[in-house]
């Protein structure tokens, strides 16, 4: 067999989770097929399918069988108006808003006289009222009833074929308000589930917003506006004050203050000169700028952002995945209730057949499952879009569900507990040995690394002028402990006293105080020592205290630095029950895993690219500071796009919120559907009933409750 082909196809009108069961379910029965999962959220099917038995036409064409169109991403869609208010002005939308009003012309024309006799459909008499009703119904159930016949050839009991039954029946046994009302009402509660489905996905859509649609660029020195998409890297960006950055760039040119709370929550605008980054979707607040194209448009970081959130609304929670499996068994249990519900009463007890078949239409209705399996991911993308843009970054609901059970948190140091950007505050060099030579030597080796030891050496090298003095060959890093290469004739080492060989040697009086040294040292012996030093993160002794009240049971500190720098730092942060110091990467892992097996659910904050596999390891691994570091958002489950530490705090409290509301979602559905279940046999629900509340009501109010999330706030 060939290796498995991976592909990603829009269904616009794949928007119930009933839909996706009936889709997948045919599906994984065709040959070629191996694997396939629906999202109705994004309305996308993701599928994995062997080449050599099928092709993408092939599995278009089962899904057009059932009734659904499938196009592949970057065709047309269905033409209807995007967005959530798009869904109330759609087709599906005028076909309910027409059977709504057929509905009260029957009704108000019956309310006095029902007019005169017309016909008789199936020996009941049809006045002109009724004529009203049956277009009613017949207008309202357009939407469903094509879909509904395919499911009955395919043997599918979802939600299209049991409202088309439940309406021919009532029509059948001259109940004409009943079907037209549930034609209408079902109707409605579609729409009101698109809707839901339209508003959390455009909350992914208005992130995309936020970048502009022109750039105002300087190409072959001419200045011209272009759509943003067709900038190119390397083309330099002008920036006025007030313009949103349509690209990432480097600034070039100019000075200002760059408003970066879109990406990272943060509301103090960030000062740019020459050489700094910004970021696409960030706003220019100030000063003029000029700025060279790193990457385009498609490929920047709030684009990255929207695919990851995307991404992570199609990683289905447990409870969701567990929702699912229960409606499968409940639909089909329901609908054999119903049919015992008819048939008992009516076979064996001699019971009056209309009275208990009108009941078993009633549990038919109530079979269908979408109003509950909708309740979890409604609100588990509200909760991820809030957290993105609040400048948390989750890559999926399961990780949304792990954060609120998390027990154990490990802390990275250096730009987690600190503010990352420790400096050079002495210089100490072995006897015979110039300062300014051992500065160059050490520049000229960690100019390629991106630990912030490495460029705090950089800067202090720049800051003196020896940057350039010499260029280094064959660099070579060992993460976490420093890295070696050729500089001139010489193989210099630069890192942490062991890793450099001379833990030994450590003069009196350099280390403490939270101070990290840096041995440098060539072939013949060690030239010296750097001196840095670093500030604990403002806020970061509340964020231990909150998470603590919040209910995390051990905090650690977990640091390739030494021990004294590590304690000293933890005596100024507070409320830390462990500090692990001097590890390699590898002993992070062990740490974490240590931890998991200690408490159960385990976090780990770290910066993203040293810290990668402790990350990895983790229930939950958190980079700091991700914005614009390609690492940091792949490795991590979540990401905080900016510096603030608190961000942990709000993320475990969005965590908490969205489990309550999905608990409070699938409670209500459960207790609403299993009282009509019970209340249907005694005669105490109505068909109209059944759908206004089993389906219309519960739909209203999970989606109700599952957009409150969007407001939450860090």
């Amino acid at each position: 067999m060939n290796s498995p082909t991976s592909i990603r196809l829009r269904v616009p009108e794949m928007d119930c989770p009933s839909c996706v069961a009936k889709i997948e379910g045919h599906l994984r029965k065709q040959p070629g097929i191996l694997k396939v999962e629906g999202h109705a959220i994004n309305r996308t099917l993701l599928v994995d399918l062997d080449r050599s038995a099928t092709d993408v036409g092939s599995v278009r064409g089962h899904v057009a069988r059932l009734g659904y169109a499938a196009v592949a991403d970057g065709e047309d869609g269905n033409g209807e108006e995007p967005g959530a208010l798009g869904t109330w002005r759609s087709q599906q939308a005028r076909i309910a808003y027409v059977s709504v009003a057929l509905f009260v012309v029957g009704l108000l024309l019956g309310v006095r006289t029902p007019g005169p006799r017309l016909f008789s459909l199936l020996l009941h008499d049809v006045h002109v009222a009724d004529l009203f009703l049956l277009a009613s119904a017949a207008v309202g159930g357009w939407n469903f009833f094509p879909k509904g016949i395919r499911a009955a050839r395919y043997l599918a009991l979802d939600m299209n074929f049991l409202m088309t039954v439940a309406i021919m029946g009532a029509v059948g046994i001259g109940e004409y308000t009943e079907g037209a009302a549930i034609a209408f009402l079902f109707a409605l509660a579609e729409l009101l589930e698109s809707y839901s489905v339209d508003r959390a996905r455009a909350s992914v859509e208005r992130l995309l917003d936020l970048a502009p649609d022109t750039a105002r660029i300087v190409r072959d020195g001419v200045e011209m506006t272009l759509p943003s998409s067709e900038v190119r890297v390397g083309d330099v960006v002008l920036l006025r004050p007030g313009d949103k950055v349509p690209v990432d760039a480097t600034v070039t040119g100019g000075a200002s203050a760059v408003d970066e709370s879109t990406l990272t929550g943060e509301m103090i605008p960030v000062a740019k000169e020459p050489g700094d980054a910004i970021l696409a979707g960030t706003v220019n607040r100030q000063g003029f700028l000029e700025a060279r194209v790193e990457r385009p448009a498609s490929q920047s970081t709030l684009a990255r952002i929207v695919r990851l959130v995307e991404e992570a609304q199609e990683r289905k929670t447990r409870t969701e995945r567990y929702v699912e499996r229960f409606a499968r068994y409940y639909t089909p249990a329901v609908a054999v209730t119903a049919v015992l519900v008819v048939g008992v009463p009516t076979l064996f007890l001699g019971e009056a057949f209309v009275p208990w078949f009108t009941r078993g239409l009633t549990l038919l209705v109530i079979a269908c499952p979408c109003a509950l399996v909708i309740s979890t991911p409604v609100a588990v993308v509200s909760g991820i879009t809030a957290a993105a843009r609040n400048g948390v970054l989750i890559k999926g609901g399961a990780f949304l569900e792990a954060l609120g059970d998390i027990k154990a948190v490990a802390f990275d140091k250096t730009g987690t507990l600190t503010v990352g950007h420790p400096k050079v505050v002495a210089l100490h060099a072995e006897p015979g040995v110039d300062e300014m030579e051992m500065l160059a030597c050490a520049a000229a080796v960690e100019v390629r690394s991106e630990h912030p030891v490495g460029r705090a050496v950089v800067d202090e090298g720049r800051k003196r002028g020896v940057l350039d003095r010499w260029t280094a060959e064959g660099f070579v890093t060992a993460p976490g402990r420093g890295a070696r290469a050729r500089v001139g004739t010489r193989e210099v080492v630069v890192g942490s006293p062991a890793y450099a060989g001379f833990s030994h040697r450590i003069p009196e009086g350099l280390t403490g105080g939270g101070r990290t040294l840096v041995a440098v040292a060539d072939e013949t012996g060690l030239m010296g020592w750097i001196v840095l030093e670093d500030t604990v993160r403002p806020g970061a002794s509340q964020v231990v205290a909150a998470l603590r009240e919040a209910g995390v049971i051990h905090l650690v500190m977990v640091t390739g630095d030494n021990p004294d720098t590590a304690r000293a730092v933890a005596e100024v942060v507070g409320g830390l029950d462990e500090v692990r110091a001097a590890l390699l990467p590898e002993d992070k892992v062990a740490v974490v895993r240590d931890l998991a097996e200690r408490f159960g659910t385990v976090a780990m904050l770290g910066d993203g690219v040293n810290d990668a596999p402790a990350l990895a390891s983790a229930t939950v691994g958190i980079a700091m500071g991700a914005a614009g570091s390609d690492t940091a958002l792949e490795t991590a489950d979540v990401a905080l796009m900016g510096d603030d530490l608190g961000k942990m705090v709000y993320a475990r409290s969005l965590s908490r919120r969205a489990r309550s509301v999905i608990r409070q979602n699938i409670g209500v559905s459960l207790l609403v559907k299993g009282l009509l279940v019970a209340a249907v046999p005694l005669g105490w629900v109505s068909l109209i009933g059944a759908v206004l509340v089993g389906d219309l009501g519960v739909s209203l109010a999970v989606t109700v409750n599952s957009l409150r999330l969007g407001r939450v706030r860090s």
